[in-house]
């Protein structure tokens, strides 16, 4: 399957945020956030102080394993995944493409995240899995493309039109488990890996 990354504006480096995940929807109205994207775009304005939206972890470069971080996912959010199940999955890995992992946060869900919703992000040596809502339905305010629609069906997500025009996508305990583990945990463990592109175009 192929996804079209939007190109950030600043290049891959430790201060840089290099997060795209893999289903870019329009998110609710009732959140304000029109044609919104659940992925990460940050964009930089040169002329101001850059504030990032997360803690930044140093990296070690002492290959001594990884840190899973844990978060409260804030007021109607769950995180959907447990660390022994993240752990359990990237065991079932390659050492190798586990070890530049440093850092591995459950993050907490903010007003301010929520004006630019995501699933996952990974910046410098860690990895942030983000929360997402407790009854696990999640509603936009624009259809899904096609391609949004078969992905969501992969792992179980079924898109459903409202009466009022908005869309939800509604998961089960077992599906959104099985699109986090499969899916957003392996694709941001994907940009860390990646030492071949230096722009998110690339």
């Amino acid at each position: 399957m192929v996804h079209q990354f939007p190109a950030n504006s600043f290049g891959r480096s430790p201060n840089h945020l290099d997060h795209i995940n893999s289903m870019a929807r329009a998110k609710s109205a009732r959140r304000g956030v029109p044609l919104s994207k659940r992925a990460r775009r940050i964009e930089r304005h040169q002329r101001l102080p850059f504030v990032p939206p997360e803690n930044w972890y140093e990296p070690r470069e002492d290959g001594e394993g990884f840190t899973i971080l844990v978060q409260s996912p804030g007021n109607g959010f769950r995180h959907v995944v447990t660390p022994d199940e993240v752990r359990a999955r990237l065991a079932e890995l390659p050492k190798r493409f586990v070890e530049p992992l440093e850092t591995l946060q459950f993050s907490r869900m903010t007003r301010k995240k929520q004006s630019f919703p995501c699933y996952g992000m990974q910046w410098g040596s860690a990895v942030y899995l983000y929360p997402i809502e407790e009854c696990l339905e999640e509603t936009y305010s624009a259809p899904p493309k096609p391609s949004q629609i078969n992905e969501a069906r992969m792992f179980g997500g079924r898109w459903v039109h409202e009466p009022d025009g908005s869309w939800k996508l509604v998961w089960t305990e077992r599906a959104v488990k099985d699109f986090y583990l499969n899916n957003i945990l392996i694709h941001e463990l994907g940009h860390l890996l990646d030492d071949r592109n230096s722009r998110s175009v690339d």
